[in-house]
């Protein structure tokens, strides 16, 4: 089978990039096709992949200042020629599932969401803190995009979305049906457990520094009960939050995975104050067998055991995640049987569920061309 992978761009390093580097292991040869690359801002690895970009690729600027060139994507992706593959992977968060393909070719989207700044404008822009001019001069722009993203969405074959939250963003944006829900891969055997000795008394954020994350609400709230955080990550945020922080809040910047792995392993609770279409650090905590308190709303409700494996504020203020860290008492959580809650959601079982959902899409994709009736089994849901 030829296969060719599509994501929507490369230039930044997050969840959405080791969910693809998960599906480039299933299909290694698979050429990737994105908007643009910065080879600096992504792993050393993907140098060795076939990357393969547009147009956009030669405009100054657009691996730094991607949001600026929004009306060029359908463009984009609409010019690539994937008319020689049997099966396309779309690994989508915008645009990418505009891609054209042929009849006979089946077009299996795993949708990490329908493009927030397209279908939740208002409270996109209320995180992203945007003044009056871009408030007005946007939504010309967006009236047009969300007509084009809504025709590209009726390309796709198959969706399938990484939580539920997302597949109803699905049926009621794009008016799709949603083969499955799959919860994306977590590598469990990479983290470990520390032993109890070893646990610090600093909570953890690990994240983007970017605003729609609500770290303020994290440094707030232990700015108020002068609790040790420690940040992980940069982004366009950081001098704001710096500005916000107390003198136990600490600032690390991006540091390297064993860095990262070995905080995950030490800290009270990792602190989760947004509102995600799903989240992988929350998992891999929980992988390392430490708690979670995250705002009760999106993924977070489908990863997170309360009372078992983490904790859950209902309103998106410091108060209220204040009032869950006052009485938060790290004792009461097993490790073991947090990190036997991770193991739901590892890389393995995801793989073996993808392959299933691709051998059965494929197949009836093929059923569909020569008028025959296939058999269509429910997709298993990972982590469920």
């Amino acid at each position: 089978m030829r296969v060719a992978i599509v994501c929507s761009w490369l230039n930044q390093y997050g969840g959405a990039e080791r969910v693809l580097e998960v599906l480039h292991a299933l299909y290694p040869t698979a050429p990737v096709y994105t908007a643009m690359y910065d080879p600096r801002a992504c792993p050393p690895e993907y140098r060795t992949w076939d990357i393969r970009t547009s147009f956009l690729q030669r405009l100054p600027l657009v691996t730094r200042k991607h949001q600026w060139f929004l009306p060029l994507y359908p463009l984009a992706f609409e010019q690539f020629d994937l008319s020689g593959y049997d099966l396309v992977i779309n690994n989508s968060s915008a645009f990418s599932y505009g891609i054209i393909t042929r009849p006979e070719t089946c077009h299996l989207c795993y949708c990490l969401t329908p493009a927030r700044f397209l279908w939740l404008f208002p409270d996109y822009a209320a995180r992203e803190g945007f003044g009056r001019l871009a408030r007005l001069v946007l939504p010309l722009f967006l009236n047009y995009l969300r007509t084009w993203d809504f025709l590209a969405a009726q390309r796709v074959d198959y969706f399938v979305a990484i939580s539920q939250a997302v597949a109803a963003r699905i049926r009621k944006f794009y008016r799709r049906p949603v083969l499955a829900v799959l919860h994306p891969p977590v590598p469990v055997e990479r983290f470990r457990l520390a032993a109890p000795e070893d646990i610090g008394d600093f909570f953890l954020i690990v994240s983007r520094l970017v605003p729609y994350k609500r770290i303020d609400l994290a440094i707030a709230a232990c700015n108020h009960l002068r609790r040790r955080l420690k940040i992980v990550g940069d982004g366009r945020d950081r001098p704001r939050l710096e500005r916000l922080a107390g003198p136990t809040i600490e600032f690390l910047g991006r540091q390297p995975d064993s860095v990262v792995r070995d905080l995950l392993a030490r800290c009270q609770a990792l602190l989760f104050p947004g509102e995600e279409d799903f989240g992988l650090v929350p998992l891999e905590a929980q992988a390392a067998g430490r708690p979670v308190i995250a705002y009760g709303r999106g993924g977070a409700l489908e990863t997170i055991v309360p009372g078992e494996t983490g904790l859950f504020f209902a309103e998106p203020t410091a108060e209220a995640l204040a009032a869950v860290l006052a009485d938060f008492q790290p004792r009461h959580f097993d490790p073991r049987r947090i990190r036997q809650h991770a193991m739901a959601f590892d890389v393995g079982r995801f793989q073996e569920r993808f392959r299933a959902l691709v051998t059965e899409a494929y197949a009836r994709h093929q059923a569909g061309l020569t008028g025959r009736s296939a058999e269509w089994s429910t997709a298993p849901v990972a982590g469920g």
